[in-house]
C-alpha cells in the first residue's frame, strides 16, 4: 500500500539563509513566487524572515493559498552551556509554527565550520563523552517542544555539522529516543556527506518523519572536496543542483517514502545562496513539474 507524498517548498529554494540579508529575495516576493510556481505548502525558513506576528503571517499565507508544514531552527546543544540560548531560539520558532497549524519543527545542528568563510571554528568530531550528553539534551528538547507546543522534532543532519556522515546519522539515531526524535531526511545533505538516503529509509523507516528533497552535482562536489571547500563555498560553486541533474535519483526516493506507514511532507530545497533575484522561480516551477512527473505526490 502506498501513500502520496505531500510536496512543498521553502525559502531556501529562493536563496534565503538568514532572517535579514540584502542579498536575499524579499519575503513578499518569495510568497508570491512560491504560490506562482504551483506550491501550496511551505516551511517557515529562518525565524524572522517571514513576519513573526501570527495573525499577519496567517493572513499573508491565506491570501496566497499557502499552508505551513514546519518551522526551522538551529540548535547548539552539543555545547555544555547551551540549553538556555537554544531554548530561547527554539521556543520562539516553535510558538509561531504551532500558531500556523503545523505539526513539525525541523531542528538543525550548528556548524563546526563557518558557513560563510569556511573557517574551522570547532572540532569537527564530537568525543565519546559528548555524544550521549548531546543526545540527552536533544531528547529533553524534543520532550519540551512536544509538551509546550504540540510539535514533533524533526532532526536535520547537515553538512559541516557533527551529524553529517551516514555513520554519524546512525549514531545519532541510536543515541536518541525514537518516541521523541524523528529524522528530517535531507537527501542533498546525506549525498553531500557520502551517505545513502534509500538505505536510511530502508533501515530506519520508523524514524523518517519529514523530508527535504535536494540533489547534489557529483562533479562539483568532487571539486569542492578536492579544494577543501566549506559547505557555503560549495553552494556558491553550484553543488546543489536542479533535479533531475544530480544525485540521488528522485523516483526511487519518492517510491520508498510512499511505502512508509505515515504521511510524509517532502519539501523541495535547492541551496543557492546568494542568487540572482530572477533565478529561483523558473527553477522552482520546473522542479515541481519534474517531481509531479515522477508520480506519488500530492
Amino acid at each position: 500500500m502506498t501513500k502520496p507524498v505531500m510536496i512543498g517548498s521553502a525559502p531556501d529554494s529562493w536563496g534565503v539563509w538568514f532572517s535579514d540579508d540584502s542579498q536575499q529575495t524579499p519575503w513578499g516576493r518569495f510568497l508570491d513566487e512560491v504560490a506562482a510556481a504551483g506550491y501550496t505548502r511551505i516551511e517557515l525558513g529562518p525565524y524572522g524572515y517571514l513576519p513573526t506576528d501570527p495573525v499577519r503571517l496567517r493572513d499573508e499565507l491565506d491570501q496566497r493559498g499557502l499552508a505551513m508544514t514546519a518551522g526551522t531552527i538551529f540548535e547548539h546543544l552539543h555545547r555544555a552551556d547551551s540549553w538556555d540560548t537554544t531554548w530561547r531560539d527554539v521556543s520562539a520558532a516553535a510558538s509561531l509554527t504551532a500558531a500556523m497549524g503545523a505539526e513539525h519543527l525541523v531542528v538543525i545542528p550548528d556548524f563546526w565550520r563557518d558557513p560563510q568563510t569556511g573557517a574551522v571554528i570547532e572540532d569537527p568530531q564530537l568525543t565519546d563523552e559528548q555524544w550521549p550528553a548531546y543526545a540527552a539534551r536533544m531528547n529533553r528538547l524534543a520532550r519540551q517542544v512536544r509538551e509546550e507546543f504540540g510539535l514533533r522534532i524533526q532532526f536535520h543532519p547537515h553538512a559541516d555539522t557533527h551529524v553529517d556522515t551516514h555513520a554519524n546519522v546512525e549514531r545519532f539515531l541510536h543515541a536518541t529516543d525514537p518516541d521523541l526524535v524523528s529524522l528530517c531526511l535531507d537527501t542533498g545533505h546525506i549525498a553531500y556527506c557520502g551517505g545513502d538516503s534509500l538505505k536510511l529509509i530502508h533501515d530506519y523507516p520508523e524514524r523518517i518523519g519529514y523530508v527535504h528533497l535536494k540533489q547534489v552535482d557529483p562533479a562539483i562536489l568532487a571539486k569542492a572536496q578536492t579544494e577543501g571547500a566549506g559547505f557555503g563555498e560549495a553552494v556558491r560553486m553550484g553543488v546543489m543542483c536542479e533535479p533531475p541533474n544530480g544525485i540521488p535519483e528522485m523516483p526511487p526516493i519518492l517510491d520508498a517514502l510512499s511505502k512508509l506507514d505515515v504521511e510524509i511532507f517532502a519539501i523541495v530545497e535547492q541551496d543557492m545562496y546568494p542568487c540572482p533575484p530572477d533565478q529561483p522561480l523558473p527553477i522552482a516551477t520546473r522542479t515541481l513539474a519534474y517531481l509531479r512527473s515522477c508520480g506519488l505526490l500530492r
